[in-house]
């Protein structure tokens, strides 16, 4: 497809049976039996489904797709497909292109080798995926893909929608609680809507094959910072190069023909980084864009000599890469629950939402810290880069006020932001907000939503926005209990926020969350400072959680502690590969070449002396030195690591256990051989030196 050719409004959404399509090629019975379905969750007919199949199959084929297949979201943070072809068949030799309403609801793969945390035992294979009738089928080349739930034999979730799709449907039910009790009688639904910001970095694909370690870890191990990094703050929306910007315009048509409302791109702070931002959608459907984006960025960027780096931390020395969940509740007749308006002191029913949110993030804490924790993002959360590993929340200075002023008694107005006189007389006056912005935070109001920016920029946002849902949902639920049952409305929704602000209010900070002052200040106000992935995954197994997660239906305890195994065996499986691949490159690659160069040293002082004994070769015997010396503690280290490495994986006890040795022992060694080898990368000829450099990496696109 030629999208030079051709407008956006034509290519967008090409390649999906969305609503536009399904109106038109099914009957309007089908079409009315499946949109009830969809909006009020009403069961599926089999008789439905069968028509869909139909319609589904004619207009894939149409467009040149063999295969269909379920598309699904397992626990290893990617997705997964098994393509079945549409063909089948005849008695006279010949075949017919077939897809029933039953292969189009239920599907078969294999559940043995995704992780199930014990749920399933290796011998019991099979599992289930579901249709899932809320986000539409799409073409991935030649192939009709139906996004799915993943459920075992015996019914427990194995994959990262079915827990989002039940915190949907909590959320929605304990808001709408709340908003009958301001006498909303039309909403039927509330949704949360979620534009998740995707950084990403883009090297060389040349360079990135002659690096074992992002072949294999998805970031540097080793490499000492080049002589210029960020510090000129030149790349940040800086203009594009041309190469990167044909990648982005290539990116930007793939997405968009998925229906996937790609709107902003940028360069981000560090060299050879960017973002991209989609528009807003239903948290379900923006969870499944954001799994199309990660795919698309990497496809597209082979396809132009490059490589797509999604991990968080892929370069020491420079910032790391996050993905920004934008999250936010709105009704299904167009009102947003997080838009303050004018006098948001006079809104009491903005209010009443706000601070359920203030709530829910001051007493589970924990879980949402625990939601943005996987290995990379303990290279970035707490460095000046990123949100620190502390939750809080920045309301800014206009709401910060009014609950202030709630705290004491009614609120009785709110700060304007006016005018903005830039002064210069060609430039017009603009309308000032009444809150600036704090990047700092790692979740932010920011007009009519929450940016939660501690997310990974490699993970699903399934699990982050399955906690903001189910934590939001659970104080709603507690604030309807109590409001249903008073008589003076007004009197208990004044009563209710106070004691909110009063019981909570230390979860808001609007300063410079990167200071030390605010890592003591957070200790004195009794916030949770949880600095490592390891440290945080037991949240997800307390008797709070499990009550939690219980009470909305959305995680069974074995669900939970299936999760909590397949998280800690994921950290220490990641790990171990990094440390072995360290290993490997030191033995094979790096001690070698620093050899070769003493050796050059050695034979070069001999062949001088040789040939001018007075010569002064004090400058070749130094480096020799240095270099030999280095070669000695680099063989230390890594026999240090080696050692650990090995004890790591003897480890005997529960999976915690042996994720906090590969913490508390392999990960240190890890940094100290790292050490040694960025300074011996310092003194080896460039020429030697078996990889390529921090310089080539980012400075070579």
């Amino acid at each position: 497809m030629n999208f030079a050719n051709r407008s956006l409004s034509e290519i967008f959404g090409t390649n999906v049976f969305n609503d536009a399509v399904m109106r038109q090629r099914l009957p309007k019975n089908t079409y009315e039996a499946l949109r009830k379905t969809i909006d009020q969750g009403v069961e599926l007919d089999p008789a439905v489904a069968e028509v869909v199949a139909n319609a589904m199959k004619d207009w894939a084929i149409e467009k040149g797709a063999t295969h269909f297949t379920h598309w699904f979201q397992p626990m290893t943070g990617f997705t997964a497909e098994k393509h079945d072809s549409f063909i089948s068949p005849t008695a006279d030799g010949k075949a017919i292109m077939e897809f029933s309403g039953k292969e189009l609801i239920k599907g078969e793969p294999d559940a043995s080798s995704f992780p199930s945390g014990g749920i399933r035992a290796t011998f019991e294979a099979r599992g289930y995926t579901a249709w899932d009738c809320t986000s539409p089928a799409f073409l991935k080349e030649d192939t009709l893909c139906i996004p799915t739930a993943f459920c075992s034999y015996t019914g427990e979730a194995l994959d990262r929608k079915t827990p989002l799709l039940r915190s949907m449907e909590a959320i929605s039910k304990q808001a709408l609680r709340v908003l009958r009790l301001f006498g909303n009688e039309t909403s039927q639904k509330v949704i949360t809507t979620v534009g998740a910001e995707q950084e990403y970095f883009l090297i060389d694909k040349e360079f990135f094959k002659r690096r074992k370690d992002l072949v294999y870890t998805g970031r540097t191990l080793f490499g000492a910072m080049p002589p210029k990094g960020q510090e000129l703050e030149d790349h940040y929306f800086g203009s594009l190069k041309e190469r990167v910007s044909a990648y982005m315009k290539e990116l930007d048509a793939e997405l968009w023909k998925l229906g996937v409302a790609a709107k902003t791109r940028h360069n981000e702070v560090a060299p050879a980084q960017h973002e991209l931002a989609p528009i807003f959608a239903s948290t379900n459907i923006a969870t499944d864009h954001n799994q199309l984006i990660m795919d698309t960025m990497k496809k597209v960027a082979n396809r132009h000599g490059l490589v797509c780096l999604l991990h968080e931390k892929p370069f020491a020395g420079v910032n790391g890469s996050g993905k920004h969940n934008n999250w936010s509740m709105g009704t299904d007749d167009g009102v947003n629950l997080l838009e303050p308006g004018t006098t948001p002191h006079e809104n009491a029913q903005f209010l009443v939402f706000l601070a359920a949110i203030i709530k829910a993030v001051d007493v589970h804490a924990d879980l949402l810290r625990l939601s943005a924790a996987n290995t990379g993002n303990d290279h970035r959360l707490g460095a000046n880069e990123a949100p620190p590993a502390i939750i809080s929340i920045f309301l800014g200075e206009q709401l910060t006020d009014i609950l202030e002023q709630i705290e004491k008694g009614p609120a009785t107005n709110s700060k304007q932001g006016g005018m903005l006189t830039i002064g210069v007389s060609t430039l017009p006056a603009l309308p000032k907000d009444a809150t600036d912005r704090n990047r700092t935070s790692p979740f932010a109001f920011t007009g009519n939503k929450f940016e939660f920016r501690m997310v990974p920029s490699s993970g699903s946002i399934s699990g982050p926005n399955v906690v903001l849902n189910t934590i939001v949902a659970d104080v709603l639920s507690e604030i309807a209990d109590q409001l249903e049952k008073v008589t003076d409305f007004n009197g208990a929704v004044q009563q209710l926020l106070q004691e909110i602000v009063k019981q909570h209010g230390r979860i808001i900070f609007n300063g410079n969350g990167y200071s030390e002052e605010w890592v003591e200040e957070a200790a004195r106000r009794g916030l949770p400072n949880i600095s490592s992935t390891v440290a945080a995954i037991p949240a997800i197994i307390t008797e709070k959680a499990i009550a939690l997660y219980a009470r909305h239906k959305v995680l069974s305890e074995v669900e939970l502690h299936a999760r909590y195994e397949i998280l800690l065996e994921e950290y220490s499986k990641q790990i171990n590969i990094e440390a072995r691949t360290m290993i490997e490159m030191v033995k094979r690659q790096m001690i070698p070449a620093a050899i070769k160069y003493a050796t050059e040293l050695a034979a070069s002082i001999n062949t001088i002396r040789t040939a001018v004994a007075s010569a002064d070769v004090t400058v070749q015997i130094d480096l020799l030195t240095e270099v030999s010396s280095s070669l000695v503690s680099f063989r230390e280290k890594l026999a240090a690591l080696e050692k650990v490495t090995e004890e790591a994986a003897e480890v005997e006890g529960d999976a915690l256990e042996q994720a906090q040795f590969y913490r508390e022992s392999v990960f240190p060694a890890m940094g100290e051989l790292r050490t040694v080898g960025d300074y011996m990368e310092t003194l080896v000829d460039e020429a030697l030196w078996p990889m390529p450099t921090y310089g080539d990496l980012l400075f070579q696109v």
